[in-house]
């Protein structure tokens, strides 16, 4: 990357990676007032997606409406966004929002994995050995997962459900690279996707019973909807910008400034308590990644 290209990935990353990170302790407050699981996230995707689609429309980047253009907002929005969403909206009242954050740490190394496949790049000595310090600190946390807060489940089918997380991430970092329609804006991908994600998370709202209720119940906490939804879309504005400049890999480590902010928010915020195992398992995991991302920049030099 040039060098201002590599500042405006730099910035976007930790832009994007705060602004998740700050959805984990609100998803838990909403959770811990009633509200249900799909109705919660398609309000705040359903919020997100109107915000940038005013702006595309603003800027004159409305989105295209191909057959290619429309696989790839249905696609990208499935693996991307409503899956992923929805189990850590149902993980984060199990085992709390700093464990479920931890998860997205491990978004970067099994990136990598699928990329190496798709790409037919296998990774070098040092790449080899962040991803092997990435699986033992991950093994860390789970062996040595804690209670973190009073009625919070450490129970391993918990845990076992929340690593689907970075599964479905890594997935949709690696697809939305592949599948980028030429010439396509990265806000008017945004926009489009996180509205087809929008009407996959209605119909779940009505498909597993929520239905009105459900969404009724989000009324109930105006303040944190609309922190949700602000959050929300600034940090999908910076996301598909990020993926155009910097690419799968480089874009899946918004897991690890977003696993911070979680850990730190839900200790201090929402009084979570993690055991010491916890934190170093985290700290390996970010060995790990940093070995990583010098694996990866080293060709570039």
């Amino acid at each position: 990357m040039a060098h201002s290209t590599m500042r405006e990935a730099a910035l976007l990353l930790v832009g994007c990676g705060v602004f998740l990170g700050a959805t984990f302790p609100l998803q838990k407050m909403a959770a811990q007032a009633g509200v249900p699981p799909a109705s919660w996230v398609f309000a705040m995707t359903f919020g997100a997606s109107l915000f940038l689609l005013v702006r595309a429309v603003i800027a004159r980047k409305r989105p295209a409406l191909t057959r290619e253009h429309l696989t790839y907002y249905g696609v990208a929005a499935l693996i991307s966004f409503v899956i992923p969403n929805l189990l850590v909206f149902i993980s984060i009242p199990r085992i709390g929002a700093g464990l479920t954050a931890v998860m997205f740490a491990l978004s970067p190394i099994i990136t990598l994995l699928i990329s190496s496949v798709v790409y037919r790049r296998r990774p070098d000595a040092i790449g080899a050995l962040g991803l092997a310090l990435g699986l033992v600190g991950a093994l860390i946390i789970i062996g040595f997962r804690g209670a973190g807060a009073p009625g919070q489940s450490t129970a391993f089918g918990w845990i076992a459900l929340a690593m689907l997380i970075p599964v479905f991430l890594a997935s949709g970092n690696v697809y939305r690279s592949v599948a980028w329609p030429p010439g396509a804006d990265p806000l008017a991908l945004a926009a489009a996707t996180n509205l087809a994600a929008a009407g996959m998370l209605f119909g779940a709202v009505f498909a597993n019973g929520e239905g009105v209720p459900g969404l009724a119940l989000i009324g109930t906490v105006p303040m944190l909807i609309a922190a949700q939804i602000v959050a929300t879309a600034l940090m999908l504005a910076m996301h598909f910008r990020l993926q155009q400049v910097g690419g799968p890999v480089y874009l899946s480590q918004i897991g690890y400034v977003a696993a911070a902010v979680g850990l730190i928010a839900g200790t201090i915020v929402l009084g979570e308590r993690y055991p010491p195992a916890t934190w170093a398992g985290a700290l390996i995991v970010v060995a790990g990644v940093a070995l990583v991302t010098w694996s990866q920049a080293r060709p570039a030099r």
